[in-house]
């Protein structure tokens, strides 16, 4: 079994000395650091010392999804195993295309995280059974989730997140020179087209969505 050299990276302190109590007794893995953020994890890669990473997706500085698309162009052969709270489809499906080798969600058994690892180590990607079960994965989910975020304009986009941060009618307007009454249509727009009740569910799909933290 070939050794792998483990980076974990993950601004949560208990999870991240979780991470490395569980791994650092298996045999074929070497965990040659740790990082609390993108940036962080990015020098520590340029090294040229670490094979595998371990990243969370919300981190500060630079989040996991941003820091996985510069090691996906910068780093080709890091593998790459996501580990969040998150069963998002949409975030998952950006991961995806990214090329990410794998997706754990963080309540995962030490089993399946061991077996993730090794999936990934011998060159196949590995995905968490229990999005497999219930059915996140699902291309057609999948599809119509990045269809809804893709019929969004960049003023739409740009409102959503304003919204999203907490900024009322009136901050938005003068934010992006638009009128009150422009922000309102831009609302109801952005609740039909997510199918969301209210200003929560537009706040939600922005967070689960990966457009906000």
């Amino acid at each position: 079994m070939n050794k792998i050299n483990l980076l974990i990276a993950d601004d949560h302190t208990m999870f991240l000395q979780g991470l490395i109590s569980l791994l650092e007794q298996e045999p074929n893995i070497t965990i040659v650091d740790k990082a609390v953020n993108g940036i962080e994890a990015l020098e520590i890669v340029k090294k040229g010392v670490v094979d595998f990473i371990i990243l969370d997706i919300s981190m500060p500085e630079m989040d996991g999804i941003e820091l996985s698309k510069i090691l996906k162009k910068q780093y080709p052969n890091v593998k790459i195993l996501v580990v969040s709270t998150h069963s998002n489809v949409m975030l998952i499906s950006r991961l995806i295309r990214i090329g990410v080798n794998g997706y754990l969600l963080k309540n995962a058994e030490k089993s399946e995280l061991l077996k993730a690892i090794n999936t990934i180590a011998a060159g196949e990607n590995y995905f968490a059974e229990e999005l497999e079960e219930k059915h996140i994965l699902n291309s057609s989910k999948i599809e119509k989730q990045v269809s809804n975020l893709t019929e969004l304009s960049s003023r739409e986009k740009e409102i959503l997140v304003l919204i999203a941060l907490e900024f009322n009618t009136a901050e938005i307007a003068e934010k992006t020179f638009i009128s009150l009454n422009t922000v309102n249509t831009h609302r109801r727009n952005l609740l039909s087209k997510l199918n969301a009740k209210n200003t929560a569910g537009l706040v939600k799909y922005a967070v689960e969505n990966g457009l906000v933290d």
